[in-house]
Parts: structure tokens; sequence; C-alpha cells
């Protein structure tokens, strides 16, 4: 087999270096920060020149801990910054809990310098509770938009893989670092040198941020029906005040009875049963991911008594509302 030849720099012009902070939250995913690293490290080596180095910060400037368990050793803790650098807190597991008062203080008093401050996966909660991204549009991880709709509602949430507005980056997590970065280096170098980043890592499909996180519907549910995937879209867009089966029928061209055929033949449940688990679903992530009281998460997610709530809840997850908010220490995230 032929030895593997490295491609060789494009640009040896010298080029203005600039410095990223990566910000390590307690529990942060390594999946999110590596793919941003690796993207500055690989598209150093396609300049043929530093253009890009960086530091890794946090709390206490000692360690941090990602939610694999890996241990990573800090340059520093919480340092001073310049306007030049870019700043990008890295979240994952439990945020809420990292998002220290000593942590918000400082990305309150670096951002009024004016430089670019982003969140990677769950780090969108941080940006947000500093009222760093009040105003503007936003993204999270899947999982969590439901929590952070509910309690930043001074913030434009969007589905997309990464939004950028103004000096302020927010990603959803996982490999759509790499979207962000990719977006970044084509600013700085172009789109020849992002283009290179992106084959070095073996990344064919480049997202914009205009691209989705989640997988469509036909996706996600394993079938390709369109009035399907459209009443399915329909419930996902109206948990809050659910619509009943008849009118999602109606408002695709069908009757309650054909309605009903479709869901039994391709998902083995009645459009309510669905519809009620989709509901019930974010009932969950509201319980562990907010402070949300049992009663207005009822009612964030269409039910009009906290009784019914509960006995709902109960069929479908063996424990009662209550009880998997009192057992539930940790929050869910990526």
């Amino acid at each position: 087999m032929a030895a593997r030849t490295s491609p060789q720099p494009v640009m040896q012009t010298p080029v203005v270096k600039r410095r990223f902070v990566f910000v390590l939250l307690d529990e942060f995913t390594l999946l999110s920060f590596a793919s941003a690293l690796e993207c500055l490290r690989i598209a150093n080596r396609m300049l043929g020149q530093p253009a890009y180095e960086w530091t890794l910060v946090g709390e206490g400037g000692d360690t941090a801990t990602c939610s694999a368990g890996t241990e990573f050793r800090l340059d520093s803790d919480l340092i001073e910054l310049t306007r030049d650098d870019t700043v990008l807190v890295c979240g994952g597991m439990n945020v809420q809990k990292a998002t220290t008062k000593r942590l918000l203080s400082w990305l309150r008093r670096e951002a009024r310098k004016g430089l670019r401050l982003g969140g990677l996966c769950t780090a969108a909660y941080t940006l947000a509770r500093a009222g760093l991204l009040d105003g503007k549009r936003a993204t999270i991880h899947w999982e969590n938009q439901d929590s952070f709709a509910e309690e930043f509602d001074e913030v434009t949430l969007t589905k997309s893989v990464f939004v950028i507005d103004g000096n302020r980056m927010t990603t959803a997590g996982g490999t759509s670092s790499i979207d962000l970065m990719l977006k970044l280096i084509a600013d700085d170098h172009g789109e020849e040198i992002a283009n290179l980043v992106a084959d070095q890592q073996i990344y064919s499909s480049i997202r914009t941020d205009q691209d989705t996180q989640r997988l469509s519907v036909p996706t996600r549910i394993g079938v390709r029906h369109p009035k399907l995937s459209q009443v399915i879209q329909k419930m996902e867009q109206n948990i809050e005040e659910p619509i009943s089966p008849s009118i999602l029928a109606k408002e695709v061209g069908m009757s309650t009875r054909q309605l009903e055929r479709l869901f039994r033949r391709y998902l083995n449940r009645s459009p309510k049963r669905y519809y009620m688990e989709l509901r019930l679903q974010k009932a969950r992530n509201l319980l562990m991911q907010t402070d949300m009281s049992v009663i207005n998460v009822a009612l964030a997610c269409g039910f009009a008594s906290p009784s019914h709530f509960s006995k709902c809840y109960r069929a479908h997850y063996n424990t009662t509302p209550y009880r998997e908010r009192g057992t539930q220490g940790a929050r869910l995230s990526i």
C-alpha cells in the first residue's frame, strides 16, 4: 500500500493570528469541544502556519472533566481577555449546575469588551443566563429546546445546527461544532481552506445555519407517508394546545377513520395515543431540565389538571411527576 502523502499548504503569506479561548464547564461534551479544536489544528496545517492558537480555561484553572469521565488539564483560570479573542464556552451534562455566579460575572465583564462569544452544545444556556443572548437568535441541542424556550423567552430560539447573530454564536452540540468552525475558517481564509479542513475530517456534508439539527419526521419514524408526516409535524408544533384527531384529519384531507387506520398500520397506536406520548415526552424533559412547578409543566404540555397529568404520566413512565422531579438530581443534557 502506498504511503499517504500530506497535502501541501495552500497559503504561505503571513496571516494575523486569532486566539480561541475554550471555557470548559464541568461535564462538558467531549465531541463538541474536540470537533471545534480539531478544525483549528487542521486549518493551521492546511495554511502552513499557526493562524489559530487556543487556550483552555475554567474555574480554578486546574482541571475539567468531560461527561465521559476523562480529565483535561487547563492552561489557566478565567483570565483577562482582549477584544480580539474568541470565547467558546463548552457545555454538556448538568449545565445548570456548572453555570456558576463567578462564571456568569466573568462572561458579562468580558462580553463588554465586544469580543466574539459562543456556546457549544448546552452552553447556550450559560450565555442566556448571563443575559448575553437577549434579543438574539440562538440554538441549543434539541433535547434541551423545550426547557430553554420556557426559561428564556427573550431569546429567539431556532432549530438550526448553528447560529451566528452578530458577535454571538451557538451550536446544537455534537458535530455541529465542525459546521460552525468551517464557517469561521471560510470567513477568515476562504472556502478553499474550509473545504480542505472538511476533507481531512472525512466530513462530506457541510451544513449551514439554514440546516436543522433533527432528522426529518419520515426518517425518525421510519415511514415515508406524506400525510402521516404532516400530521405528526402538526402534533409536535401544538403541544401546549393539542388539536383533536378529527381536525388533524380534516387539515390533511382525510377522514378521522382513515387517520386512525394510518397510525395503526405504520405506528401500531392510535393518533390520540401517539400525541399523548409526545406531550408526556416534553413533560419529562421539562421536569428533568427546569425548575418549573409540576402544575406549570402540566399546562405547558396541554393538560388541564395536575391530577389528569399525574395519572397519564404514571401510566406511561411508571412513576409520578413528583417522584420524577425528586429523584432527578441531575439534569438531562447530551
